[in-house]
């Protein structure tokens, strides 16, 4: 340890209050983490790359300062798909440390990992207060039965007003008008729901008519228009 000459010549003064870290609500236990071991919880975050032009939604599951789980959903950009499924590899086993420092090539799942970093050594993780925290595989709850990201992509101009092309529940596939050509509800596929009904033995035209649905007031509608060619 190298001192400076003035501080080589200043005399002693004992520390009077040191009480060490602030505790942290960690899976239903308040923790003094002073080490990585001591960091545990589930949480989300997200991030952007430098440019803007892609997010990333991260969640991780951390027990004793090892990520257990990683859930990694990326939109806007093709190449972050391919970071995401590296991501998918490289971050289960390792330490939250060794996670904001890792060789993936993409801004945005870094900048996840540096939020998600913050939100659990501050002890403002979605498992702080739940005994035991969560279970490895609770991410993929935010995925529900299809295992697929919830993604909505909606579309306006001024001169032709707005299309809706992808809702939680699937792909649309038309857009319910009335008189005054408003949008009073849309009718959608859910490709989860289709896939899982061809692998199961369904033709592809049996399995999109049972994956179909709508929401809204589509039985009132005047018009039914294609989102993408109308």
């Amino acid at each position: 340890m190298i001192y400076s000459r003035e501080v080589e010549e200043m005399c002693p003064v004992a520390q009077g209050v040191h009480h060490g870290a602030a505790p942290i609500p960690e899976e239903a236990k308040w923790v003094q983490a002073k080490e990585v071991k001591d960091i545990s919880g589930f949480t989300h975050g997200i991030g952007w790359c430098a440019p803007q032009q892609g997010a990333c939604k991260l969640s991780l599951n951390v027990k004793e300062g090892i990520i257990q789980e990683a859930l990694v959903e990326t939109i806007g950009c093709s190449g972050m798909t391919h970071s995401a499924a590296m991501a998918s590899e490289i971050l289960p086993g390792l330490t939250v440390m060794e996670a904001l420092n890792t060789d993936l090539v993409c801004d945005a799942i870094n900048t996840a990992m540096r939020e998600l970093f913050l939100q659990i050594v501050y002890g403002r993780s979605q498992s702080a207060f739940s005994e035991d925290g969560l279970p490895v595989g609770a991410g993929l709850e935010d995925l529900g039965k299809g295992l697929r990201s919830q993604v909505g992509t909606m579309y306006g101009t001024l001169a032709k007003g707005p299309r809706y092309l992808e809702m939680a529940e699937g792909y649309v596939t038309g857009i319910a008008l009335d008189a005054d050509d408003m949008i009073i509800g849309y009718q959608f596929v859910s490709l989860g729901k289709m896939t899982d009904f061809i692998k199961k033995g369904d033709d592809p035209n049996t399995a999109w008519e049972k994956a179909k649905g709508q929401y809204g007031r589509v039985a009132d509608a005047v018009k039914i228009i294609d989102p993408r060619k109308e």
